[in-house]
């Protein structure tokens, strides 16, 4: 990865971080775009490997972003896209924090918080469709697992560990995938 292509990362994430509304992986689709559809740095199997691992480790959910980099651009890739990530919307959120601070009584605090709270539901339901749409490809018995997964989880109040042991058994025995 040359140098321009490491500085094209580190802004392309500079630039998501601070449209995360939800979380780093609010902005996955668009991360998604870049990286396999544009720049082509790393195949949507690939992709969707680097989320799965970093959810399933243990520590803060930014985790998939360095696996991102790493994929795309090794040790230089993994810190640009750290960096670009991490930097700008810790900038933005301690500049918001102080200026809620001040004002915390204010109409205007209540309408950005009830604002954003659809924007960030939107943006994760994005990461979801397109973390499933590359997961399952064009497997019925996927999506159908994937739709009953989610209907558990918007109905009840089942742990999702079960959900994830369930669908373990089903692809162990031959079910699905």
């Amino acid at each position: 990865m040359s140098d321009a292509d490491l500085l094209d990362l580190l802004l392309h994430f500079a630039s998501l971080s601070l449209l995360a509304i939800g979380g780093a992986l609010a902005t996955s689709p668009e991360m998604h775009r870049h990286l396999v559809d544009e720049r082509g740095w790393m195949t949507g199997l690939q992709f969707n490997d680097a989320i799965a691992i970093a959810q399933a480790a243990p520590g803060p959910n930014i985790l998939f972003v360095t696996l991102l980099g790493w994929q795309a651009g090794g040790a230089a890739g993994a810190l640009a896209s750290t960096v670009g990530s991490i930097v700008p919307s810790s900038l933005a959120t301690y500049a918001a924090w102080r200026w809620k601070t001040a004002r915390e009584d204010a109409p205007l605090v209540a309408a950005i918080r009830l604002g954003l709270s659809p924007i960030a539901i939107g943006l994760t339901a994005s990461a979801g469709w397109v973390v499933a749409s590359g997961a399952n490809h064009a497997e019925p018995a996927l999506w159908a697992l994937t739709a009953v997964s989610a209907l558990v989880v918007a109905r009840t109040r089942i742990n999702m560990l079960w959900l994830i042991g369930a669908g373990a058994l089903l692809g162990a025995l031959g079910v699905a995938g």
